[in-house]
C-alpha cells in the first residue's frame, strides 16, 4: 500500500512547477518555443528528472505546456485549461454570428488603480498599471464596451503596447499565459461612456461579464465587458 507523498518531496515539485511559471511569465521561456528538456532541466535544478517531470507535468495539466514523447515540451502559444472556463476571443463571438468584427480604441494609458480593482487583481502596493477603455463592434454596430486593467508587475511588456492597432483581448491570448481565471455574469446599468459608445440611453440594462485572469499567484489583467442592450450568451457543454 503506498503511503502519502512526503511533504519534503512534495514541496520540491510544487516549487519547480512555480519556478517554471514564473519563466513563462517572464517569457524567458517564450510561447511557442521548446523548453530545455528534462535531464538539462534536473541537472540545472540538481534533482530527478522524474521530479521534474511531475512539475512540468502540473503545467500541462494547466494547459501552460503541451508536451510530446519525441517533438520536446513546448510553451502552448493561447494556453486553455482542460474542463475549465476558456478565455475566448470576442472577435470570435462576432465572426460566428457571420459578421464582420471592428476594434475602437477609445483610452488608453497607465492610471491609477481604484480599490475595488486593486482587490480583484489581489495587488497591495501600487505597481504600473495600464487601463485601456474600448469598443467592439460587430457589422460596424456597437457590440460590447471594454474596460481593462492590465497588471504591469506581471505583464511589463504591455506598457509599452500600441493598444489602437490590437485589441489587448487579442494581445493578451496570443502572448501571455494564465492558469485560471474569476469570472461573474452581472446585470448593470450603462454610464456616461458606457452609453456614449453603444448607443443606448444612460441607465439602460446591460449584461456584463467581469473576468480576472492568473498565472499561478499573479494577477494578470482584470476586464470588464458591458454588452449591447439585448445580447445574449449561451454555451454548450
Amino acid at each position: 500500500m503506498t503511503g502519502p507523498e512526503p511533504k519534503e518531496k512534495a514541496k520540491v515539485w510544487a516549487t519547480l512547477a512555480e519556478e517554471a511559471r514564473r519563466r513563462i511569465r517572464d517569457r524567458e521561456w517564450a510561447p511557442g518555443t521548446t523548453i530545455p528538456n528534462e535531464a538539462t532541466l534536473a541537472q540545472e535544478w540538481g534533482v530527478s528528472r522524474v521530479t521534474v517531470s511531475r512539475a512540468l507535468g502540473k503545467l500541462a495539466e494547466e494547459g501552460l505546456l503541451d508536451r510530446r514523447r519525441r517533438a520536446g515540451t513546448r510553451v502552448v502559444e493561447r494556453p486553455q485549461r482542460a474542463a475549465s472556463f476558456e478565455v475566448g476571443l470576442i472577435r470570435d463571438e462576432v465572426e460566428r454570428t457571420g459578421r464582420r468584427y471592428g476594434y475602437e480604441m477609445i483610452e488608453a494609458g497607465e492610471h491609477q488603480v481604484p480599490e475595488h480593482v486593486r482587490d480583484r487583481l489581489g495587488i497591495t502596493t501600487q505597481p504600473r498599471v495600464m487601463r485601456i477603455l474600448a469598443r467592439h463592434l460587430s457589422g460596424g454596430e456597437p457590440f460590447a464596451w471594454e474596460e481593462r486593467w492590465i497588471n504591469g508587475g506581471t505583464v511589463p511588456e504591455a506598457l509599452d503596447v500600441d493598444w489602437r492597432h490590437q485589441s489587448p483581448n487579442e494581445w493578451l491570448l496570443h502572448n501571455v499565459a494564465y492558469t485560471w481565471a474569476d469570472v461573474s455574469l452581472t446585470a448593470a446599468l450603462s454610464g456616461p461612456r458606457s452609453s456614449r459608445a453603444l448607443g443606448c440611453e444612460e441607465g439602460s440594462a446591460l449584461l456584463m461579464l467581469e473576468r480576472t485572469t492568473w498565472l499561478g499567484k499573479w494577477s494578470v489583467t482584470h476586464v470588464a465587458y458591458c454588452y449591447a442592450p439585448g445580447h445574449r450568451m449561451w454555451s454548450r457543454s
